[in-house]
């Protein structure tokens, strides 16, 4: 059954055509030019011999090009797949064949990482060739079915291949409508994107800008100096971030603050340390931290505005009009127990692409298995202990490694932290951990595990430390604690 609604950006450039759409360096574009410039590559598009239906793929930085090309291809009815720049060209291989993609748009930048066409229909073209392509004029598709796929975002693949997780147009609006009723709204909202928008943190702030009628306020990469003087200077309200890009920006803030103007700090991509929430309590930031996975479209349970103090650390309630359950198997657990968070929503993918058994390994009667632990409290709030593959089970006793590395963390020399479960014949497991020490501090191991023995369990307390320069991240920022564990086996 066809659910239709116009494009949103056709829709949002007949409503407030004069309207900031996007800025960039000081540059701005309202949604009416917004809209003749992709109306005009959506046209080159054609001229590409792009159709509806096509997969479309992009290896492409945050920039004007990008957001253009992304609202083009929904003129075009093409199905969007961004991918991961820092890829090799066989995990890009992989995808490109994997989501079965008839166009890659890539960047010069990208050009090392880009496989060889393979003769099975795939074209290759760089944005250059794309702007200059002749145009051909056609009709755009000035509605959008919300029960079709409009796009398809790996997972990190954390374990196996990564998987193509399908979003259709209905789990992004959703998405945009759950979070506007929970931050509310306001006609001046300008939102901040330094999250890339091959990551769903990132692409949904392009989606919620033409639903709201808000400006973005476009980074090209996250920098805490330029960002700090970005929300100062450019009026921004609202910025997306996960806990190690929250914590370069209050070491770069110092005495300073930020302006009253700064209303949500959205705080996701995994457990928040304690002391992060702490130091951004005292420092009056209005953080809320939230919950949520490419297969959710985004968040699907974020703290709402009054609890930010109340419930400190909790990830909040499901958007409306969402669903949350935590359960062990085929039992629902009681308050305060911990199992697997498994949520429910029009925000929620139906599926991997191509790929039934893992679909039908984590979606159940319209359930999702997040594969995430995390408990309700009495009052129905959640709080997200770790990644149930992250558990680490020593004699029979859970470790949330997240627990750990927040008490690491209020250790002053400790910058960034990371812990993993090392085999062990008598334990099973045992922890052990990775730190990366502040600049022009110093700190033993020996040190550390004292700081930590008189805030740990015993059997919590990691047997060792090993220091490194960085920790493993993913482009989002999300710690890879699997790396660790590759560098634990490789010893």
């Amino acid at each position: 059954m066809e659910e239709k609604m116009l494009n949103w950006l056709y829709k949002r450039a007949e409503l407030t055509p004069n309207r900031i759409a996007l800025q960039i360096e000081g540059q701005t574009w309202t949604f009416s030019e917004l809209h003749q410039n992709v109306r005009m590559l959506a046209y080159r598009m054609y001229g590409l011999g792009m159709k509806k239906g096509d997969h479309v793929a992009f290896l492409l930085n945050n920039d004007l090009y990008t957001v253009e090309i992304i609202h083009a291809l929904t003129y075009v009815g093409a199905v969007v797949i961004p991918l991961n720049t820092r890829l090799s060209r066989q995990e890009i291989a992989y995808q490109l064949q994997d989501a079965k993609v008839d166009y890659l748009l890539f960047d010069q930048e990208y050009a090392e990482q880009v496989p060889e066409p393979n003769g099975k229909g795939l074209s290759v073209v760089r944005v250059e060739e794309l702007y200059r392509t002749k145009l051909i004029e056609g009709a755009i598709q000035t509605e959008i079915d919300l029960n079709q796929t409009f796009t398809i975002l790996y997972t990190s693949g954390t374990t196996g291949k990564p998987k193509g997780v399908m979003l259709t147009y209905g789990n992004h609006w959703w998405s945009a409508i759950g979070s506007a009723l929970n931050l509310g709204l306001d006609v001046n909202d300008r939102w901040l994107a330094c999250l890339p928008f091959f990551h769903v943190s990132g692409l949904s702030i392009l989606v919620r800008s033409v639903v709201y009628g808000i400006a973005v306020v476009l980074h090209k990469k996250f920098d805490a100096k330029k960002v700090n003087q970005s929300i100062k200077e450019d009026r921004v309200t609202l910025i997306s971030v996960v806990s190690t890009m929250l914590s370069q920006m209050i070491e770069d803030l110092g005495d300073s603050s930020y302006p009253e103007s700064l209303r949500c700090v959205l705080l996701g991509g995994g457990s928040i340390p304690q002391p992060l929430l702490a130091k951004s309590k005292q420092l009056a930031i209005p953080v809320f931290q939230t919950y949520g996975m490419t297969e959710t479209a985004s968040q699907i349970v974020t703290l709402a505005p009054e609890y930010m103090l109340d419930k400190l650390g909790s990830a909040g309630k499901p958007l409306f009009p969402s669903q949350i359950k935590i359960v062990d198997g085929d039992r629902e657990m009681k308050a305060g127990e911990a199992g697997e968070i498994v949520v429910k929503g029009f925000n929620v993918t139906k599926g991997y692409f191509g790929n039934e058994q893992a679909t039908n390994e984590v979606i159940y009667d319209g359930w999702l298995r997040t594969g995430d632990i995390g408990y309700l409290d009495q009052d129905g709030f959640l709080f997200v202990l770790d990644r149930r593959k992250d558990l680490i089970i020593s004699g029979g006793e859970n470790i949330y490694p997240a627990e750990v590395e927040s008490v690491i963390l209020e250790h002053p020399a400790i910058e960034e932290a990371g812990v993993v479960g090392q085999s062990d014949p008598k334990w099973g497991q045992i922890p052990v951990a990775f730190v990366k020490v502040k600049e022009g501090q110093e700190v033993t191991e020996a040190e550390l595990i004292s700081f930590c023995k008189e805030r740990l369990a015993k059997y919590k307390v990691p047997v060792s430390f090993t220091f490194v320069d960085e920790l493993p991240r993913n482009a989002a920022k999300k710690l890879l604690r699997r790396k660790l564990v590759e560098q634990l086996q490789s010893k």
